[in-house]
C-alpha cells in the first residue's frame, strides 16, 4: 500500500518561495508505472492539478498555469519536492500529494492514494 506524507506548508508573504515535500514509501517507487502528483484545493474551489513526476524522476508534467513558477523533483530518499517561487495570495490552498498507477498523469481520477495535505497561506 502506498503511503504519502506532506510537509513544508506555512504562512509566507507574497513573492516568497517555499518548498513542499512528500515522503513516499520506498517500496512503491519501483512498482509498475507509479506516478506522484501534487494537487491543491482552495476554499470553495475544486481540487486542481499542479504537477506530477514519474517514479524515475525523469518525466514531469505541469499544469499550464504552474509552469515556470513551480518545479517538481524527486531526490534519492524517495521524497518528491514541489519548489514554489513567486508565491501569490491566489496560491493559498491545501496542497496534497497523491500516487497513481498510471504514471505522472494530470487526471485526478487516476490517483488512488492521498496524503493528508499541508496548508500554504500567502499573505498580501
Amino acid at each position: 500500500q502506498v503511503q504519502l506524507v506532506e510537509s513544508g506548508g506555512r504562512l509566507v508573504q507574497a513573492g516568497d518561495s517555499l518548498r513542499l515535500s512528500c515522503a513516499v514509501s520506498e517500496r512503491d517507487f519501483g512498482v509498475g508505472s507509479l506516478g506522484i502528483g501534487w494537487f491543491r484545493q482552495a476554499p470553495g474551489k475544486e481540487r486542481e492539478f499542479v504537477a506530477a513526476i514519474s517514479r524515475s524522476g525523469d518525466v514531469v508534467s505541469y499544469a499550464d498555469s504552474m509552469k515556470g513558477r513551480f518545479t517538481i523533483a524527486k531526490d534519492n530518499t524517495n521524497t518528491v519536492h514541489l519548489q514554489m517561487n513567486g508565491l501569490k495570495p491566489d496560491d493559498t490552498a491545501v496542497y496534497s500529494c497523491a500516487a497513481s498507477m498510471f504514471g505522472p498523469t494530470q487526471d485526478v481520477r487516476k490517483y488512488n492514494y492521498w496524503g493528508q495535505g499541508t496548508q500554504v497561506t500567502v499573505s498580501s
